[in-house]
């Protein structure tokens, strides 16, 4: 059966896994280190996050991996449990087992996230970006020959973006806008910090136009393993090569929704048995 891996923050439980009895002896950062090299070896990984025991519980550490693929994260379970992996005593892993009812919207990747999601499948020549229009959104009328003072009445810096994702292989392209805004402080800032600003801008518009346009890509993994795109447009999708597009900047129908990357983690999401997980009692 072919599996669905979108540009999406992996939130389904089959594609996080729960790993306990790690040493104590290795600092967080190191337990981090040796994880994400042990488990990178079954697929791409999206977050390692280790944490301490629980006060009650002997010293140590547990940490919650998350794959972008369901098939990579079953693969690794059955592989690395009650393996002794990079330390001397077995470790445990076991799949999130969350079943939610209500499903909430997916949250968007960002531009590096979804960079290397394509680069990981697609190859590093197996994708490019064109972008089409990078423009200035000002609240101000613009004026012919502004001196370099002019710059510094501005509340603050604006920019669109619209681009393409070309799969050439696929033979796919897929658009994507961003709006980006920096304010800028007229009376703390000189020129050099607000041509600091207007590039901050237009490199925030890019990378907001790039995850826009890979929201549209869905990569399909096939069971040989081979890769296929599947482009699904929203019907709010302009676009972006019309030659329309100016008019539709000055109405100002473009909108970006920027996603929130904070993300909590429970143990209340991997339903074990009591024998398998339990807080091991202080001597």
């Amino acid at each position: 059966m072919a599996e669905l891996v979108p540009f999406a923050v992996p939130t389904e439980s089959d594609k996080t896994l729960l790993v306990w009895e790690l040493s104590s002896g290795p600092t967080a950062e190191a337990l981090h280190n040796s994880l994400f090299t042990e488990f990178s070896q079954f697929g791409l990984l999206y977050s390692v996050r280790v944490f301490p025991n629980a006060a009650v519980a002997r010293p140590g550490f547990y940490a919650i991996i998350k794959f972008y693929s369901a098939r990579d994260a079953h693969r690794a379970q059955k592989a690395c449990d009650r393996k002794q992996l990079f330390q001397k005593s077995p470790v445990k892993v076991r799949l999130g087992t969350r079943h939610k009812a209500v499903q909430h919207q997916a949250l968007a990747l960002n531009s590096f996230q979804c960079q290397e999601l394509a680069n990981y499948y697609f190859g590093f020549n197996g994708w490019s970006k064109r972008i089409i229009k990078l423009q200035e959104l000002s609240d101000h009328e613009k004026r012919e020959n502004e001196d370099i003072v002019a710059p510094l009445q501005k509340q603050s810096l604006k920019f669109f973006c619209a681009l393409e994702v070309l799969l050439p292989s696929y033979a796919c392209r897929s658009p994507g806008v961003g709006v980006a805004e920096e304010p800028v402080h007229e009376l703390e800032e000189g020129p050099l910090a607000f041509l600091m600003k207007r590039k901050t801008a237009q490199k925030f518009a890019i990378q907001k136009a790039l995850s826009d346009a890979f929201q549209k890509l869905l990569i399909v993994v096939l069971e040989s393993g081979k890769i296929a795109v599947e482009y699904r447009p929203s019907e709010e999708i302009v676009d972006v090569r019309s030659e329309e597009l100016h008019d539709l900047i000055q109405v100002s129908c473009i909108s970006w929704k920027q996603s929130c990357q904070g993300e909590e983690e429970y143990l209340s999401d991997f339903s074990l048995e009591e024998d398998e997980f339990r807080l091991p009692k202080l001597d």
